[in-house]
């Protein structure tokens, strides 16, 4: 069973929020905001925050300019996710990834499953690697962004849960670009 390990020392990683939406401004972003408040009070450091409207071409250009950014570990983006023809995050977040993390979106459905019944099943939330940076898409609600940081992202990110999780094998992820 996972469990965090009290005996390792706790390693903050950094993350970048990003908020597509069409109509709101950061004053109204509550689900960024529920992003921001977890990771700060887990220890976590805001490496940037951004709210950009649901066009494909710009969130994947931001996606790769925090990949390309070392002091971002980690992306966290928020709406965009649902089925609708402006939902494009999924698709921008795939044009970026190197490899997904096929997992994510199942555990985070199971996840729903278990708060909103069948209706988890029009989320898209996906999870992926480029250039040693994990990026992560959640729906855009408040509740989704609390389940998404909770029961999972919470965890992965501490370098203390066991058995694994995400932060201890952050200095292997691009470990193909560094082979000769």
């Amino acid at each position: 069973m996972s469990r965090i390990d009290e005996s390792k020392e706790f390693i903050p990683v950094r993350i970048a929020i990003l908020t597509v939406s069409d109509s709101r401004s950061l004053e109204e972003d509550r689900s960024g905001q529920v992003l921001v408040d977890r990771l700060t009070e887990a220890g976590h450091v805001l490496a940037d925050r951004k709210i950009l409207p649901d066009e494909r071409d710009q969130i994947a250009d931001q996606l790769r300019a925090w990949v390309a950014d070392p002091e971002v570990d980690v992306v966290i983006s928020t709406g965009g996710t649902g089925l609708t023809g402006r939902d494009v995050t999924v698709e921008a977040h795939r044009d970026v990834y190197e490899k997904e993390i096929d997992a994510f979106g199942t555990v985070f459905t199971i996840v729903s499953m278990q708060k909103i019944g069948t209706s988890a099943v029009q989320s898209r939330a996906t999870g992926g690697v480029a250039g040693g940076t994990y990026l992560f898409a959640l729906p855009g609600s408040p509740g989704a962004c609390k389940d998404g940081w909770d029961e999972i992202l919470g965890k992965q990110l501490d370098f203390r849960h066991r058995p694994c999780n995400f932060v201890e094998i952050m200095p292997r992820l691009d470990e193909h670009l560094r082979r000769k």
